[in-house]
């Protein structure tokens, strides 16, 4: 399928499939394929008459809804940028965002709305342009629209020729520098890697597929593995704004949902849920992403139920599968499976050297070449694909004979908790705002539900402070300053942090008392 354009996507799909629903949410709203695509085209005439022109960045703030979905093929349709943010994240982190992209709109829902204008207001002040908001599903206050009056009365058509290589979406991820820092992915990227995806066989979506939207569609996963692989094949979507262990198998039940995209934390949250086989019944394949999977969970999960576990390596900066099982010759435990066909894979020293000879499989850091790279990050380019097309990916990994990949290590800091990326400099600095914190290490812990957890080692400023009162003020600091995923799960009060002789905190000290707590060989 040619297109240049994700917006196309839905166009086709309307010309071809237009009385078959497209998206439907748990609470019973739903959309035709012809349906969606007016829609769609009344939201991008909207933010025409608005004074949004190509280029222009809109920040969306929202839950998985119908409404994410119509604003954001809007916002491509009418060939501006969209700037999907996690709805959990605080006034402060969304003022940073918006500041960062530039963003002219802000468009939020209930749950995300106190946020938005406190960020705005932030922003806006002593702005010559404002930024605007748009709210869903809630009154507007003062100087702010509702969505319904956002969407124009009459469609435009959509432009004829659009550009493969204007910029479609920044999505903000850890990067390879302190704070998180917004990929730019342009159009061509993000039907590359669709594109890519759909070469796979057997197929990870049919046609007449219903697939589980429970992945947040904020992340570039549930953005353009889920909702473009969805596009692509004028599959089904139901959408469900949160994951919950039995509520989503009711879900699942209910709508039939036959393709299961999730995160890695699910399975543990379904080990103990009595007949899981049968509430899976209508499910034929199960999607595991954005984080390592154990191979013993993907055996223990498909020896209780029969469905197969297939599992890849993705980055947001790749729009996002690189690898996937379901392109194994043989299923080899721990892999995360071979290269898609259009994207290229190789490892190299720390030199940035290709490894060979003895050394061909490994252990190196993981380096990619494909159309679905990013163009760099925002605003300019900076670190993104060298001359000839590589990017270093800042992971380590091995390949087997098979030429499958085996994920061992991370170059960056990352901490991923259910399956969203941490960066340990970010919290450290919220720690370090805290009166009586006088240093700061965070690292990620093994958690059984999230994978990785958050946890903040601290250093008094005064030696005789109360441990418990300074680990609460700092559990509440970032309770206010940071999404509910980067709060540390706890906070450990120390007299020092290892230090290497250059200064440099050790934090593979800190990781491997972490790992004799998990053994019980700390108190």
């Amino acid at each position: 399928m040619s297109v240049a354009d994700v917006a196309a996507l839905l166009g086709s799909a309307a010309a071809e499939a237009g009385d078959r629903l497209a998206v439907v949410e748990a609470g019973g709203r739903g959309m035709t394929w012809a349906e969606l695509d007016v829609e769609v085209s009344r939201v991008a005439s909207g933010l025409g008459a608005a004074g949004f022109v190509a280029g222009h960045r809109v920040l969306l703030a929202l839950g998985n809804r119908l409404e994410f979905v119509t604003t954001y093929l809007g916002v491509l349709r009418a060939q501006a940028v969209a700037v999907p943010v996690n709805p959990g994240s605080t006034g402060d982190e969304l003022a940073r965002m918006l500041a960062d992209s530039g963003a002219r709109l802000a468009v939020c829902d209930p749950d995300t709305a106190a946020a938005v204008r406190a960020a705005v207001a932030e922003v806006n002040e002593g702005s010559e342009r404002p930024v605007r908001i748009v709210v869903v599903g809630t009154q507007p206050e003062a100087d702010e629209r509702s969505y319904d009056d956002l969407r124009a009365a009459a469609p435009r058509p959509a432009p004829q020729l659009p550009d493969p290589e204007k910029l479609a979406v920044l999505l903000y991820t850890s990067g390879t520098s302190g704070l998180p820092r917004a990929a730019m992915l342009t159009h061509r990227a993000l039907i590359a890697n669709i594109e890519q995806v759909a070469t796979v066989d057997p197929p990870m979506i049919h046609s007449d597929d219903v697939v589980l939207g429970v992945l947040p569609l904020f992340h570039v996963y549930g953005l353009n593995a889920v909702l473009g692989g969805v596009l692509r094949h004028r599959a089904k979507l139901v959408l469900t704004e949160r994951f919950d262990p039995e509520g989503t198998l009711d879900l699942i039940e209910d709508e039939a949902c036959s393709v299961v995209p999730v995160a890695p934390p699910v399975f543990a949250h379904w080990r103990g849920v009595d007949a899981l086989e049968e509430r899976l019944g209508p499910v034929r394949l199960v999607l595991s992403g954005s984080a390592p999977l154990a191979a013993d969970v993907i055996d223990e999960f498909t020896a209780r139920t029969g469905i197969p576990v297939h599992q890849g390596y993705g980055l947001t900066e790749a729009a996002p599968v690189v690898t996937t099982t379901l392109r194994s010759e043989r299923f080899e435990p721990g892999s995360v499976g071979a290269p898609l066909d259009g994207i290229e894979l190789r490892l190299v020293n720390d030199d940035g050297v290709p490894l060979s000879g003895a050394d061909l499989n490994g252990p190196g850091e993981i380096v990619i070449r494909g159309d679905n790279l990013f163009s760099g990050y925002w605003p300019d380019g900076a670190d993104g694909p060298d001359s000839d097309g590589w990017w270093a990916t800042g992971d380590v990994g091995v390949l087997d004979d098979a030429g499958d990949l085996h994920l061992v290590d991370r170059v960056k800091e990352l901490i991923i908790v259910s399956g969203f990326n941490v960066y340990p400099t970010e919290v450290e600095a919220v720690v370090l705002e805290v009166p009586g914190v006088r240093q700061a290490a965070v690292i990620g812990a093994e958690d059984e539900l999230t994978g990785e957890a958050v946890v903040a080692y601290v250093v008094p400023t005064e030696p005789e402070a109360d441990p418990a009162e300074l680990a609460a003020a700092v559990a509440a600091h970032c309770g206010d300053r940071l999404a509910r995923f980067k709060q540390p799960t706890r906070i450990e009060v120390v007299s020092e942090l290892p230090h290497t002789v250059t200064g440099k905190v050790q934090k593979g000290r800190l990781r491997g008392r972490e790992r004799r707590r998990a053994l019980g060989l700390l108190e």
